[in-house]
């Protein structure tokens, strides 16, 4: 599997798990520590950290290893990194507070996602 399609995959499982405000980026441009990010909200630190571990379990069905995650205790900002693709999955007031999409979002990297966003916005 390619890593858009990879990063679809991620955005779907978070989806289908019931995360909020879902959004993927192409970032190839912008960074040379990845070239997909999706960021995610979860709506407590116990939704945040089951999100984390559904992703990571479909991105092990799917052969991709983890090579590195935070903030997995604490459930208030996990990331995980699968290489060419982070994963940023946040507690509300982390979210906002944070404002990743400021950084990384230049109007034109959005993905588009197999799913209505409009439905956890």
């Amino acid at each position: 599997m390619q890593d858009i399609a990879l990063t679809q995959e991620i955005a779907q499982t978070l989806y289908k798990n019931k995360a909020n405000n879902i959004l993927a980026l192409d970032v190839r441009e912008l960074t040379v520590i990845c070239d997909y990010m999706v960021i995610a909200t979860g709506r407590s630190a116990n939704q945040v950290k089951a999100l984390a571990d559904d992703v990571d379990d479909r991105m092990a069905e799917l052969g991709l290893a983890l090579r590195r995650t935070e903030g997995a205790h604490e459930g208030r900002w996990v990331i995980l990194d699968y290489g060419h693709i982070m994963v940023h999955i946040f507690h509300p007031e982390e979210r906002q507070f944070y404002n990743m999409e400021r950084l990384w979002e230049d109007g034109s990297n959005r993905l588009v996602l197999p799913f209505d966003q409009t439905v956890l916005d």
